[in-house]
């Protein structure tokens, strides 16, 4: 099972890594993902439907690990697309309101839903019989949390997914606002914004990180990412498959390095030419 579904999760991370590139509108994109990831939902369950759990630990993970992978990509992409369609036209300020609105929301799911949420995040596992695996499904125990069939479906492994997928859509909102919030302040200063190559900043952001220029080297690829997506407001979040199509170069694969090399030996030369002395000429 672990087998297949990571190659179908590899498949859909492709899948929607391309639709990322297409030259449609946000919405547009937004509804293939969510397509998308629907498909991935309904392959998983067809592949389910003829596999037989060879233990109950096997069972639990994946309905605890595996489906909540594809079904908060899901629900993610419903999150996003919700936000992008009522989002209000006006003002920063207006759009601010409306942002802090919905982590609002958020905070008073997290609250409801605390108890789990703690369960989850703490790496608990007594529960798990109980709430990841169908011998003990009540379909009427919680109404609000069960989506789906018995067949595919436990007590916990749709709430699961909401806490990931909400999570995640608390970073873009917050991700969100830092970009709103920044504007505001950097007014009068010239705006930076990354204007090259998203694989450029990507081989580059690697770079750095592998070099152990950040923090001493104590520090995630994803933290950097997140970090400087934020500051020169460009959209990363395919990162890693923008490394593995510059691992799978065939001839240079450091291509935006050694262009940088370039550029600044260049530059070092044509400074130095500006600091020759001029040669007397030599009259006979």
């Amino acid at each position: 099972m672990k087998q297949f579904s990571d190659r179908l999760y590899y498949a859909l991370e492709t899948e929607l890594y391309a639709v990322s590139l297409k030259a449609t509108s946000e919405c547009q994109r937004l509804k293939e993902a969510i397509a998308l990831s629907k498909k991935a939902m309904a392959i998983l369950k067809k592949y389910l439907n003829g596999y037989f759990f060879g233990t109950m630990e096997e069972e639990i993970e994946f309905f605890k690990c595996i489906k909540p992978r594809f079904y908060s990509k899901y629900i993610y992409y419903i999150n996003i697309y919700n936000y992008e369609i009522k989002k209000p036209v006006g003002t920063d300020a207006v759009l601010n309101e409306f942002i802090r609105t919905q982590l609002a929301d958020l905070n008073n799911f997290f609250e409801q839903n605390q108890a789990f949420y703690q369960y989850y995040r703490s790496g608990s596992t007594h529960l798990d019989r109980c709430y990841f695996t169908r011998e003990n499904f009540d379909a009427f125990a919680e109404l609000d949390d069960f989506h789906g069939d018995e067949s595919f479906s436990t007590s916990h492994d749709y709430k699961i997914s909401k806490l990931i997928a909400n999570e995640q859509f608390q970073e873009f909102l917050v991700l969100k606002s830092k970009v709103i919030n920044q504007d505001s302040t950097l007014k009068t200063d010239v705006p930076i914004k990354w204007t090259g190559n998203q694989s450029d900043l990507v081989e580059l952001l690697y770079a750095l990180v592998e070099s152990g220029s950040f923090n001493n080297g104590d520090i995630q690829i994803k933290s950097v990412i997140s970090y400087f997506q934020n500051i020169l407001q460009v959209d990363l979040k395919y990162y890693y498959h923008k490394f593995t199509d510059i691992s799978n170069r065939k001839k240079e694969r450091t291509v935006f390095l050694d262009k940088l090399k370039t550029s600044l030996i260049r530059k070092m030369d044509s400074k130095n030419e500006l600091k020759k002395p001029e040669l007397k000429r030599i009259r006979f």
